[in-house]
């Protein structure tokens, strides 16, 4: 188990890390600076902040769920599409400005997300709860998102 959760970290983090590696400049950026952002934006220092509980989380999440191997080859295509996602926002959004298509990209990492709750849902029962805060953040992120397609 404590095996696992240390991979799933390292997998995770070296995802925020790719990521910060276009957000940092991005949100610095004019582009960035003069879009009209919804009102309930959060502050930056949250960001940061939450998704590093997110991935603490998740990596916890994913730790108990590679503890039955039953389903590994789903669980596998459902981390790794979950990971390139996560990993692709960041440039799509930041360094691409291309709005809609991190819109896209955010509606696909939330479903996929949505489908690991409740694809396992049995089997991780009470354990599903790991993933409410990747969940939440992702309901609110893609809202985000959502306003600025719709008011820029």
């Amino acid at each position: 188990m404590i095996k696992r959760s240390i991979l799933f970290l390292v997998l995770n983090f070296t995802a925020l890390f790719i990521g910060s590696q276009f957000t940092s400049s991005g949100v610095a950026s004019f582009w960035y600076q003069h879009l009209n952002k919804a009102p309930w934006t959060p502050p930056g220092w949250l960001f940061g902040a939450a998704w590093t509980f997110i991935m603490i989380c998740f990596a916890i999440y994913m730790a108990f769920l590679f503890k039955n191997t039953s389903g590994s080859k789903w669980k596998i295509v459902l981390f790794l599409i979950q990971w390139l996602l996560n990993v692709s926002w960041n440039p799509i959004f930041f360094y691409g400005q291309l709005i809609f298509w991190g819109l896209v990209c955010i509606v696909f990492l939330l479903f996929t997300v949505i489908f690991l709750f409740i694809g396992f849902y049995k089997e991780m029962k009470i354990r599903n709860l790991l993933l409410a805060p990747y969940l939440i953040w992702l309901v609110i992120a893609t809202s985000l998102n959502t306003y600025i397609f719709i008011y820029n």
